[in-house]
């Protein structure tokens, strides 16, 4: 999928020092899991995201950099084939600059032209940039919830957004 100023694709090897540096920054904390210690850490993350391929890496088209990621999840709470989730992080040198709303734009044309009827995007509560973001984009809230971090052993509060495919027909 191609927009403006990047393109998703799958991550590969070559990868490692862009992801490291993303994943190491605090802010990445937000997604509910700690920052890479060392590359070690990266190393074992890349491994598992080169192999899904839902997992899409965002490169800058300018400098071909790995800048973040969006994740196209399954449906985690009823297992529904028609719905599915967001997960996205993305360098902190590169916010406020229109990417990710460009991505998640991008990643919902796609998945609304198939048989998908609806998207969840969840963010911590005190993720107030995320939270902008999805509503933003045009989701509508649906309930607080509970994110169980693995990372952090704790749960974590959280918002929770839907996008129908009808809805994203009428934002378009």
């Amino acid at each position: 999928m191609q927009v403006d100023k990047v393109y998703l694709r799958n991550f590969c090897r070559q990868d490692i020092n862009d992801m490291y540096e993303f994943c190491s920054q605090p802010e990445i904390e937000m997604v509910g899991w700690s920052a890479h210690k060392n590359i070690e850490e990266t190393k074992k993350v890349l491994k598992q995201w080169i192999l899904n391929e839902n997992i899409f890496a965002i490169v800058d088209k300018n400098t071909n950099k790995v800048i973040g990621y969006i994740a196209v999840h399954a449906d985690s709470e009823e297992g529904r084939s028609d719905t599915k989730e967001l997960g996205f992080a993305l360098n902190h040198q590169y916010h406020r600059q229109g990417i990710m709303t460009e991505v998640i734009s991008g990643v919902l044309d796609d998945l609304f032209s198939k048989d998908i009827l609806y998207v969840w995007a969840c963010c911590f509560q005190n993720n107030i940039s995320s939270k902008n973001l999805i509503e933003k984009m045009g989701f509508k809230f649906m309930q607080e919830g509970k994110f169980h971090s693995e990372s952090f052993k704790k749960e974590i509060p959280s918002y929770e957004y839907r996008m129908s495919k009808d809805d994203w027909k009428i934002e378009k």
